[in-house]
């Protein structure tokens, strides 16, 4: 994949204050951003790397919205997402608020044919369409390269992030039950969803 936003079928979009983002209700903390406040979406930068390692450590550190708890590894999830850049079959994408990442979605795809998506948006950002601007540059990415459908898994209590996908048309296709094991022994579901690209108005009607 190449990288300063020559990336295939990466959107730029401009974000406003809106839909409620996919990674939880907003944790009290730092003072969230006045409403309207604008964003940015963008592919990923090598220069980006250390600021998505640490939203990824900080929303790990939650321990409810991401399959990663802390501590997180750093080392090597900079190395993950380093390697992401360069690939074709792989799209790293930011929000970005003046100089603040504020969310991030990662999206690969298989060679059947099947993208896999996940997504995380700061604390603060959540709520004000974040979410929805990364899965819209998400499924546009996807469709141009050639994926003719996108999975996720989202745990049954993120009923905010069941609420976006849904929105862009995603389906519940199942439900792993025990199926992850946390760091305190719980054995956690989790919702299996699919969007079946078709009707580009809607993000795939499945039909």
């Amino acid at each position: 994949m190449e990288r300063e936003g020559r990336r295939r079928g990466v959107l730029r979009l401009p974000g406003r204050a809106g839909t409620r983002s996919g990674s939880g209700p907003a944790a009290p903390g730092p003072t969230p951003p006045a409403a309207g406040a604008v964003f940015e979406v963008r592919p990923a930068r090598p220069d980006d790397l250390d600021a998505l390692v640490e939203l990824y450590a900080d929303v790990a550190a939650e321990g409810r919205w991401i399959a990663a708890e802390a501590p997180v590894d750093r080392a090597m999830r900079h190395r993950r997402m380093s390697e992401l850049l360069d690939r074709r079959d792989a799209c790293l994408l930011v929000a970005v608020a003046g100089d603040e990442l504020v969310g991030q979605l990662g999206i690969e795809l298989a060679r059947y044919g099947v993208a896999d998506l996940g997504m995380l948006v700061a604390a603060p950002w959540r709520g004000r369409g974040v979410g929805s601007a990364l899965v819209a540059a998400g499924l546009a990415w996807a469709r141009q390269a050639g994926a003719h459908k996108v999975a996720l898994q989202v745990w049954p209590h993120n009923q905010a992030a069941i609420a976006l996908y849904e929105k862009f048309g995603f389906q519940r296709e199942g439900l792993l039950r025990r199926h992850y094991r946390r760091r305190n022994g719980e054995l956690w579901d989790a919702v299996v969803m699919g969007l079946v690209l078709g009707d580009p108005q809607v993000g795939g009607s499945g039909r």
